[in-house]
């Protein structure tokens, strides 16, 4: 039996406006290629299928075109989970209708029915060859009671042991239906959450992000019954716990300029037996990123290497020289004229780092949000504290849209 791990899929999601809707077509063409050249028999898919609860009529077109590609060839099973960025019931919709076409969608976890996320995946001779635990992103409400007067504290411990109580009843079931069926038939489990020590990048959208409200579980929640382990959430590809075979296949595009260097990759997992081996397919690039990052004349002969090369790069510009530049933008724009590059952000840090620097001398960019940023901004401007809480409201109003029109907001 061979499957195939991956996640974080965003279909929908724009980079400083720039829609990005030939990437998610390429990387899915690329994924139907390598699930038919590699015979996969399952393919996973743990979480973030989409980037928002409202994806458009672009983004549902891919994902639906793609499963209609993938069933009925070598691929006889997709399990699909829903992740923080999905909506549990627009993801469940179709669920029956898909069914027929053997793809399974969980998109609820409910703590009294903890057997519909238990899937026995048969073979082409009708004999049971899998059983997933297909557990999508536990919200809080989902496995926590709320009681007057709990503290923060208390409501952490109570995420925790809702967690871990709800993989253990799910892996306790799907080892009952094992031990029914007969035979060594490998258990696979599903999740999309963040478990401690895992690591981020910078941009990944991830970093300030908690599972329900509790920031990391710790990896000793999952039952040892599990034979492989198939985590979505993290964006960088990584084993749980050093182990082989618990991993986060992370995002297969960078989801900003973070990740830019990052290479990509989904889990191919075979079985020999309950025994899993994993290899890790590359997933090409398909939208070359670049931050630059330097003072000007650094900035400037990078640009120009670029395009000399007749790159088609999509760049963010960071500026961090000594030197006040006024007209960053205008120099940025006339340096990439007329070549395939594409100015996706610039940033002038000296100019941030100078409101930081009139409030508190010992903060840095990199440790604020923008709203941080934004309360750092009425101080050195000496605004009035009655005109914060109008000045606030309108800004949020300002975020708030810009997030809405698929502009990234960090």
């Amino acid at each position: 039996m061979r499957i195939l791990h991956t996640s974080d899929w965003h279909i929908g999601r724009m980079l400083y406006g720039q829609r990005r809707h030939e990437e998610f077509e390429a990387f899915l063409d690329w994924l139907a290629t390598v699930i038919r050249e590699n015979e996969i028999g399952a393919l996973l898919v743990a979480g973030d299928v989409f980037d928002t609860s409202a994806p458009g009529n672009l983004a549902q077109e891919l994902y639906y075109r793609f499963l209609c590609r993938v069933v009925g060839s070598e691929c006889r099973h997709v399990v699909v989970v829903a992740g923080n960025h999905d909506s549990p019931s627009f993801l469940e919709a179709p669920k029956e209708l898909l069914k027929v076409l053997d793809v399974h969608v969980v998109g609820n976890s409910r703590a009294d029915a903890p057997q519909d996320e238990v899937l026995v995946l048969k073979n082409a001779q009708g004999a049971p060859e899998l059983i997933v635990c297909a557990v999508p992103y536990l919200r809080d409400r989902d496995i926590r009671t709320v009681e007057a007067g709990e503290s923060a504290a208390d409501k952490d411990r109570k995420l925790a042991d809702g967690i871990r109580r709800h993989y253990a009843d799910v892996v306790a079931l799907a080892e009952t239906q094992r031990a029914e069926l007969g035979g060594d038939i490998p258990i696979v489990a599903m999740g999309h959450l963040f478990t401690a020590g895992g690591q981020t990048v910078d941009g990944d959208g991830v970093r300030e992000l908690y599972v329900g409200a509790l920031a990391q579980v710790e990896a000793g929640i999952f039952p040892e019954g599990i034979d492989y382990l198939a985590l979505g959430h993290l964006h960088v590809p990584q084993r749980v716990q050093k182990s082989e075979t618990r991993r986060y296949s992370g995002s297969p595009l960078p989801m900003g300029f973070g990740e830019a260097r990052q290479r990509k990759s989904v889990c191919q997992v075979e079985f020999d037996g309950r025994e899993a081996s994993v290899q890790l397919i590359e997933v090409p690039v398909f939208q070359r990123l670049e931050r630059i990052e330097g003072d000007w004349d650094k900035i400037a002969r990078r640009m120009a290497e670029l395009a000399a090369e007749d790159s088609a790069s999509w760049l963010e510009v960071v500026y961090s020289g000594d030197t006040i530049i006024g007209d960053l933008r205008e120099r940025v724009e006339e340096a990439v004229e007329g070549s395939r590059l594409k100015v996706l952000r610039i940033r002038n840090n000296l100019v941030i780092a100078g409101v930081l620097k009139q409030v508190d001398p010992g903060e840095t960019l990199d440790k604020l949000s923008v709203n941080d940023v934004f309360e750092r901004c009425l101080v050195a401007k000496k605004i009035s504290e009655e005109q914060w809480p109008g000045l606030r409201r309108a800004y949020q109003e300002v975020v708030e849209s810009l997030r809405e029109e698929g502009a990234q907001v960090e």
